[in-house]
């Protein structure tokens, strides 16, 4: 069995020091490790907790250490067991929760498109915007990989992490990849979605209700419902909830308190924020912002160190 740090979770077993005890048997942590910028990480293992439709700006790279995880896709249910990875591209809706009663336990890689790009670009020969071609696979060499990337992050060994990060996606490409298809709108609903999701994304903290935005758009509520769902996955009301919590994460990520963003991204309180925050993100708004925290008081550290030790002379 591969274990990871004190730092964590240990890779598939019990939680460490820095995971955040979710509910009874649940524990989780999601974080970001500077010798690897343009990804975030969470290890978590989930029994209750179930993640509502949501996307993700980046891909979504997922190795199950134990237990069954299950993904609710447009096109209908996937599950992964011990061994098996989930891939998911940007702005896919999904849902996951556990298909088993034991739960299930993964670490996660969410790399940026700006990361996938590079690596396609220098490894493969796809053209146009690289992305999975499957949602699972049963690839146990994969996601060893996967969790090795996790392990040397947390042992603070960023050549490692980096290494493998790459070689892990650059396998994922080559193997389950290919071109995604062009997210350009082009039929009258699609435009009348993206138009939606954008006067949304600019009146975030007070939007209109699904009456009034049909109106402002020429169309009728229920022709906006079908289009918005057919173009995100999901009906406004939810997507506008998903659109808050990324808000949130930013904006948490900035300094930002709890109170003052869930505020700012238009939450009724602080409780509103933390329920829907941790049902999407897998970690409490306090947790994600300490991580967070923390990795910001290590550069500061180091930069200090670097300075008075001499590094700052010619």
């Amino acid at each position: 069995m591969v274990t990871g740090s004190g730092d964590g979770a240990a890779i598939g077993g019990a939680p460490g020091t820095n995971a955040t005890p979710q509910a009874r048997g649940e524990w989780a942590r999601h974080w970001r490790y500077d010798g690897l910028p343009g990804l975030d990480l969470l290890r978590a293992r989930y029994v209750r907790h179930s993640f509502p439709r949501h996307a993700h700006d980046g891909y979504v790279v997922c190795a199950v250490t134990s237990g069954v995880e299950e993904v609710g896709l447009q096109q209908g249910t996937v599950r992964a067991g011990h061994g098996g990875i989930v891939m998911i591209n940007p702005e896919v809706a999904h849902t996951a929760r556990a298909g088993a009663p034991e739960g299930w336990a993964y670490a996660t890689l969410y790399p940026s498109p700006e990361v996938v790009a590079e690596i396609a670009e220098e490894t493969t020969e796809l053209h146009g915007t690289a992305g999975f071609t499957r949602t699972t696979a049963e690839d146990p060499y994969l996601g060893r990989m996967i969790t090795e990337v996790h392990r040397a992050a947390e042992a603070g060994n960023a050549l490692a992490a980096d290494s493998l990060l790459r070689i892990a996606v650059a396998h994922l490409l080559r193997r389950y990849g290919g071109p995604l298809p062009a997210r350009t709108p082009r039929s009258a609903g699609a435009r009348t979605a993206n138009l939606a999701r954008a006067l949304l994304e600019e009146r975030m903290a007070d939007p209109p209700s699904l009456e009034r935005l049909a109106q402002e758009l020429g169309t009728s509520p229920f022709a906006l419902l079908r289009a918005f769902k057919g173009a995100y996955g999901m009906p406004p009301h939810t997507w506008l909830t998903d659109a808050r919590v990324r808000r949130a994460r930013r904006l948490l990520e900035a300094g930002r308190t709890p109170a003052e963003t869930a505020v700012e991204v238009g939450f009724s309180d602080q409780p509103h924020l933390n329920r829907h925050f941790t049902r999407i993100v897998g970690v409490p708004p306090g947790a994600y912002r300490r991580e967070r925290s923390v990795q910001e008081r290590v550069r500061s550290g180091a930069a200090r160190t670097y300075k008075t030790t001499g590094g700052a002379h010619s």
